[in-house]
């Protein structure tokens, strides 16, 4: 068996403790998996002790799970980083490129059906209905008194919070809101509950419809033919 410095053992058991396994500790040392094993064996029992095993996974078991989130949220740090840097690089004040995105978000959430009179996009994120309703803003000089919001809870969400939430959102009076439609209680199916509810926002113009969706459906073709 090769004979090891005091130094590396040290800097081994550290990183054991840590929550690394024998595999990552040969790769990061080279040294033998047996010896691993011989080393911590006074500690963890017996390689092939199952009792002792199951205290050091126990153990070893959370700081695992720490390091894992440790390398996630540093990914996601580095990814927001990049995404912000290469997004101020977009013409994303472009009209004509907001009016595009809006068309997209129509096409994807909104009511398409030739019954539908006018704009109507329902969605649960209000993120998302926020920025839908941003863009129609900015994309159209439109009539706000024209615009209308419904909203379909369940039954543990406190409607008048709930209205006054949707409201300040989107800045629309809450006498622009329809009647609350409430869902039923389900014996077997469990509901979200950190969720504002389903949002349906209405806009009367049966041309910005007709106009979203056929800028919708030839910049597919656009994108299809090149």
């Amino acid at each position: 068996m090769r004979v090891h410095s005091e130094e590396i053992k040290k800097k081994v058991t550290k990183a054991r403790k840590q929550g690394k396994t024998y595999r990552e500790l040969v790769q990061m040392f080279g040294i033998a998996k047996s010896t691993l094993s011989y080393w911590f064996g006074d500690k963890l029992g017996h390689p092939y002790d199952r009792e002792g095993q199951l205290k050091h996974l126990a153990k070893i078991r959370p700081l695992a799970i720490l390091a894992k989130r440790n390398i996630k949220a540093e990914q996601q740090a580095k990814l927001m980083e990049k995404v912000r840097k290469d997004i101020q690089k977009y013409p994303t004040k472009n009209i004509g490129l907001q009016k595009l995105f809006l068309a997209g978000l129509y096409w994807a959430e909104g009511a398409k059906h030739k019954k539908v009179g006018g704009l109507k996009f329902v969605n649960t994120d209000p993120k998302l209905s926020l920025l839908y309703l941003s863009l129609l803003r900015k994309c159209y000089s439109i009539d706000e008194a024209r615009l209308r919001v419904r909203l379909h809870l369940h039954y543990y969400h406190k409607i008048k919070n709930t209205r006054l939430f949707w409201s300040q959102l989107l800045n629309v009076p809450l006498d622009q809101f329809g009647k609350i439609y409430i869902k039923k209680r389900s014996k077997t199916k469990k509901f979200r509950q950190n969720f504002m509810g389903i949002c349906f926002i209405s806009y009367f113009d049966g041309n910005v419809r007709k106009e979203l969706l056929e800028l919708a459906s030839q910049f597919h073709d656009v994108v299809m033919s090149s």
